[in-house]
This record gives structure tokens, sequence and C-alpha cells, in this order.
């Protein structure tokens, strides 16, 4: 069992950033891989990123991809992601999830645990 909490969302303006972060608790954080999905108002969730358990292999969607990295401390029991260059189109709900599966991209069905999520709003 995998308990997941978000922080570090909030109003920024265009251009600027944020660092996401997402506790776990619960013995087994190591054993899985962390992503990163957004909601956006009226539309599906997406993937953002993931980062394999195994080692840290990082894998991004296109729209963020030089601009969102991804990171974990497995002793601290985190999953990280620093959003710079922010756009208006990043507003969304952001969750994390924890899979048993090393992918490039992750779907919402192979996800085991979510986060209760946390908002993220860009700024013109």
């Amino acid at each position: 069992q995998v308990h997941l909490v978000e922080s570090g969302g909030g109003l920024v303006q265009a251009g600027g950033s944020l660092r996401l972060s997402c506790a776990a608790s619960g013995r087994t954080f190591s054993s899985y891989s962390m992503g990163w999905f957004r909601q956006a108002p009226g539309k599906e969730r997406e993937f953002v990123a993931i980062i394999w358990w195994s080692r840290d292999f990082t894998s991004y969607a296109d729209s963020v991809k030089g601009r969102f990295t991804i990171s974990r401390d497995n002793a601290k029991s985190t999953v990280y992601l620093q959003m710079n260059s922010l756009k208006p189109e990043d507003t969304a709900v952001y969750y994390c999830a924890a899979s048993p599966r090393q992918r490039l991209f992750l779907a919402s069905n192979e996800c085991d645990y979510w986060g209760q999520g946390t908002q993220v709003t860009v700024s013109s």
C-alpha cells in the first residue's frame, strides 16, 4: 500500500517556475515507478513524466520536454516535478501516481495509487 500526498502547487506568471513534491508513505516506495499526470478543465487526464523504480530513467510528454524535470529521493520517499518556463497551457490539477511498470509513457490504468492532486495555475 502506498499513500501519496502532493504539494507545491500555486499561481505563477508565465515564464515562472514551480516545484511539486509528492510524499509517499509505505514501505515499497522504491519498488514503484513514479509518474506525474495533469488534468485541465474539460480535458482528459494526461501523462506528464515518469521516473523508473529500478534506476533513474526518465521520460516526458513532448509538451513538457526540456521544461520539466522529474526526480526522486528514495530515502525521503518523495518524487519531485521541477517545472520551468511555465505556460498558461500548463494550468491543470497535477497528480502523482505509483506504478509497478517501467514504460516510456504511463497510462492512467497502469497506476495503482494516486495522490489527491495539486492545482497549478499559470497566468499570462
